[in-house]
């Protein structure tokens, strides 16, 4: 059993959730999108929590699901596994929890980020990775499909024709070009991976946590919006937002040309 499948620290409005299963690439187990789910739930209910930023321990980012032994997949059942069932019950709501999140979330991807793992970063609001990091839909090389949201994220980043062809052939992206094909916000030196992913972090963590929160949710939408629907989404969130003390704070700071306080109210 995982002793700590996530290691979480809370400090200065940002928590970071590092994936810890190191000897096994910090493939998903059970316990590991449990813990997850449960941080996630956290992030969202507690007022001190601002900003998040994910990555994992060790030479890898996360291999996907475990099918050695992570309690994901029972390779010696008689029957054929419900491969679905799994993903209703721990891995579709953590997915969604990340998406819903009303906070933005930073994904510092240190090393492989292979299956699930390639879209459990693609799920995060700004993903950066080390140059020497890659990505790779390995789903169809044990004949499955790009789970974890792979099939509506890869088109939405890179497009149609890009998204196919990660699917069916299964290459891996090196960091430098995910950046290249906007799959990604940003390669870096994989020294300073986490000292620009905190300073990411630390700025979204101070700033206009209520604006976040409508951006994501206004992005998200825009995918199966029409214009028109866009448009009243994006009035009713200006409605919202102008009414906020963020906004007041926001306005006072520029005039005075000094730095907000937001407040996230």
């Amino acid at each position: 059993m995982d002793r700590t499948p996530v290691i979480a620290v809370l400090e200065s409005g940002i928590l970071t959730l590092v994936l810890n299963r190191p000897a096994r690439l910090n493939a998903m187990s059970n316990g590991l999108i449990e813990a997850m789910n449960r941080e996630l739930a956290r992030a969202r209910d507690d007022a001190d929590i601002r900003a998040v930023l994910l990555t994992g321990t060790g030479r890898g980012f996360c291999a996907g699901a475990d099918l050695a032994g992570g309690g994901t997949v029972d390779s010696k059942a008689a029957e054929p596994p419900d491969l679905g069932a799994n993903m209703d019950r721990i891995f579709n709501p953590m997915i969604r929890a990340m998406r819903e999140l009303p906070k933005p979330i930073v994904c510092a991807v240190n090393g492989v980020a292979a299956g699930g793992g390639a879209n459990l970063a693609l799920a995060c609001d700004i993903v950066l990775a080390a140059r020497s990091a890659r990505f790779d839909q390995a789903f169809v090389r044990i004949s499955l499909i790009p789970d974890l949201g792979g099939t509506w994220f890869l088109p939405h980043t890179v497009g149609d024709a890009r998204a196919r062809a990660l699917a069916m052939l299964g290459a891996p992206v090196p960091a430098e070009e995910a950046e290249r094909m906007g799959m990604i916000w940003r390669a870096v030196d994989d020294a300073a991976l986490m000292d620009e992913a905190l300073k990411i972090a630390r700025q979204l963590a101070a700033g206009p946590t209520l604006s976040y929160a409508a951006i994501k949710k206004a992005i998200g939408a825009a995918a199966t919006n029409t214009l028109d629907q866009q448009l009243d989404l994006e009035r009713d969130s200006q409605r919202a937002l102008g009414r906020s003390a963020d906004f007041r704070e926001g306005v006072a700071a520029f005039l005075a040309k000094r730095p907000p306080a937001f407040k996230g109210c």
